[in-house]
């Protein structure tokens, strides 16, 4: 039997494993298996912490379908909150294949990652094809949508939109994530700012779907909102499972900050996965 955790933020739903006193290796079909939500643990990620060389961990992620993904800020607060009482430190480095993160303990018991800085262009997206990434037009289901695109370690597309609650998530994020200007996918977020200091974002996330909060996807759409001249550099994201705080500093440096949530520990059988 192996150990796992059931965390979340905001409602954006993690399996943790705690791999690095033993190593874990997990296909596909397994990640697939434990994060159906009828005949599995139920995730939008599955998360495998490992050691790291020169880090406090690193931290892999794997989507619902199975893919392995760069970056998950809300999966980073989690793993951030458990290293971060383990160790009894200020604050602690995690390595991603998107870069390294650093997390901090915030006020009222909240978890603060440095995302670190925001890419913008073209083959940081990565872009298939060389484009100004904050007034992109794409062809999708006979409309021409205005849309921006952000690389925060994995890549996201930013769609502001009027009413965000009343978007079309569902029929329009399934079709951006696969759009040929998006080589390696993206994430999908529709934007609606409330005003200067408060979004509103509802996300399609890449090999996942409709999730109810996407920590990545906040710190896009904030760089995304002040390109844009629409919003501050430090405001407030309301998702459906609760609100971000980000802070984009002088420095370029994007805060995330939010709460975490460890819902329970358990035990799988992983060989009975299929």
């Amino acid at each position: 039997m192996t150990a796992f955790l059931k965390m979340h933020g905001l409602g954006n739903d993690f399996v943790v494993f705690d791999a690095r006193r033993s190593p874990l290796t997990l296909s596909k079909g397994q990640v697939c298996a434990l994060a159906d939500r009828r005949t599995g643990i139920g995730c939008d990620q599955v998360i495998v912490i490992d050691r790291a060389a020169q880090a406090d961990a690193a931290m892999r992620i794997f989507n619902a379908d199975g893919s392995e993904v760069e970056s998950c800020g809300n999966a980073a607060r989690c793993v951030g909150s458990l290293l971060l009482s383990e160790t009894q430190q200020p604050r602690i480095h995690l390595d991603t294949t998107g870069g390294r993160l650093l997390c901090m303990a915030a006020e009222d018991g909240e978890i603060a990652v440095d995302m670190g800085l925001p890419r913008l262009g073209w083959r940081d997206i990565p872009l298939a094809r060389e484009s100004d990434t904050q007034n992109l037009v794409l062809d999708v289901a006979g409309q021409r949508l205005k849309a921006s695109a952000v690389s925060m370690g994995n890549p996201h597309c930013i769609l502001f939109v009027d009413d965000a609650q009343g978007a079309a998530v569902t029929e329009l994020g399934p079709l951006i994530e696969h759009h040929p200007l998006f080589p390696a996918r993206t994430n999908v977020e529709f934007v609606q700012v409330i005003s200067r200091t408060h979004l509103r974002m509802r996300v399609w996330e890449r090999g996942v779907g409709i999730t109810r909060a996407c920590g990545t996807g906040a710190c896009a759409s904030a760089v995304a909102a002040v390109c844009a001249a629409l919003a501050e550099r430090e405001l407030d994201i309301e998702l459906d499972g609760g609100r971000l705080h980000i802070d984009w500093r002088k420095d370029d440096h994007v805060i995330m900050s939010g709460p975490v949530r460890l819902v329970y520990c358990g035990e799988i059988a992983l060989e009975a996965l299929s």
